[in-house]
């Protein structure tokens, strides 16, 4: 009973603190809206600690997106947390579940919701492309797009994703990528083509510091 509370009592301090940074920052959001067509989105890792209010902007009203997150521990916070902004989770990853998450991903984009991957998790390397989330798009023909966010002041975990968390009163510009194509690509050819798009996005919204 008393591990029950105190992963209660956890995840709702976790989901007042986001909402208390994000109500107090400014934010500017760039590119268009997810349409009616199922995709695949993808953000890094590090960039878990406020991407749930991206969705609230740029997903589309008759749209669910379906988070795939890992069988640990730790997976179990995060499903419960995002679960407050309206998101649904899909259990497993590369190194665990593999089989019944890569299904349960068909079929949700075969209803037309939207998949959500962070390619580098659960667990690295940092800013690595999983071979997932390019088999679930090359699987079932659906693109690629990019979401991202950046702020000028942050606290960073020395975790192995570099998580950054924006402190009360900055800037945040959240960025979604237009439709990106990887059917006729090979794995290798993939990974490549969206490291350098992730790249791309870092470079348009990063904070010069002086």
């Amino acid at each position: 009973m008393g591990k029950l509370f105190k992963e209660f009592f956890l995840t709702r301090i976790i989901f007042l603190l986001q909402w208390f940074i994000f109500l107090t920052c400014s934010k500017e959001y760039k590119g268009e809206k997810v349409d009616e067509k199922p995709c695949v989105i993808l953000f890094w890792h590090g960039r878990l600690a406020l991407m749930p209010f991206a969705f609230r902007h740029f997903r589309f009203k008759n749209k669910k997106a379906y988070v795939m997150i890992s069988l640990h521990k730790d997976g179990e916070k995060i499903a419960k947390i995002i679960s407050f902004y309206g998101l649904h989770s899909i259990r497993g990853s590369t190194f665990k579940g593999a089989r019944t998450a890569l299904k349960s991903a068909f079929k949700v984009l075969d209803q037309n919701d939207d998949i959500v991957i962070t390619p580098d998790g659960p667990r690295g390397p940092f800013h690595s492309i999983s071979d997932g989330a390019i088999l679930i798009a090359q699987k079932k023909n659906v693109k690629i797009r990019i979401l991202n966010y950046e702020t000028n002041r942050f606290w960073k975990f020395s975790s192995w994703d570099q998580m950054i968390l924006p402190k009360p009163f900055s800037k945040i510009i959240y960025r979604l990528s237009d439709p990106l194509d990887i059917s006729d690509l090979s794995k290798s050819q993939a990974k490549i083509f969206l490291k350098k798009e992730f790249e791309k996005i870092y470079n348009m919204d990063s904070f010069k510091v002086y």
